[in-house]
């Protein structure tokens, strides 16, 4: 699972990336908010945690921003307004779910991993002949179950996640690689590992643009 944090206060936002990925949820914490447009672009997210009283915008706006985007990613409101008002407005304006600080961090858990479940892909897929168990996290072929690497592995969950569309190529790095140093190259080589094992023609190549699974 990988999530977006938005939050100015930089003590609270750091500790809350530490806890949430030691219980292994991948986080981009961001503490500046005019940047999110550039994040929003090059990331993938299953949940945004969005704090209301930030630095530069007010939350409520930036769930109205996300939406205006067509952006579904579910969105956890994390804040010290406790209003029923205040909860009114964003969930009129797209929010999934509100808790209020302070908190029980067991609690936020919890609540990130249900929200996270509402758009889970379907737990059995079907790609020609192939049958892809996300939750066993298993391909078969009739009987015979097909091997993949780690990282094979998670960029057929993105494909399959974004299936029928044009997946540009810095997605792909950054929702597998995190942002790590590496180039177009290595796409190329998973991509290759993929279509090795899915039927022909599964994967196309959309040249300088990124690639779709149909």
């Amino acid at each position: 699972m990988k999530i977006l944090l938005i939050e100015d206060d930089k003590e609270l936002g750091q500790s809350l990336k530490n806890y949430f990925e030691l219980n292994k949820i991948e986080t981009v914490w961001l503490w500046d908010e005019r940047n999110i447009n550039n994040l929003l672009k090059v990331y993938d997210f299953d949940v945004i945690v969005l704090d209301l009283i930030l630095s530069f915008s007010r939350g409520e706006d930036i769930i109205s921003l996300i939406r205006s985007q067509g952006i579904k990613t579910l969105i956890l409101v994390l804040t010290a307004k406790n209003s029923l008002k205040d909860k009114e407005v964003c969930f009129q304006r797209g929010a999934d779910d509100y808790l209020t600080k302070p908190f029980e961090p067991k609690e936020l858990i919890l609540r990130i991993k249900a929200l996270s479940k509402r758009k889970r892909i379907d737990s059995i897929i079907t790609i020609g002949d192939l049958t892809i168990n996300t939750d066993a996290k298993t391909i078969k072929k009739g009987d015979e179950e097909i091997k993949i690497s780690k990282t094979a592995w998670d960029l057929l969950i993105l494909l399959i996640k974004k299936r029928r569309d044009i997946v540009d190529t810095e997605t792909i790095l950054n929702y597998v690689w995190s942002g790590k140093a590496v180039g177009d190259e290595i796409v190329r080589t998973y991509i290759k590992e993929l279509r090795k094992i899915l039927p022909p023609d599964s994967i196309q190549t959309y040249k300088g643009r990124g690639y779709r699974l149909i």
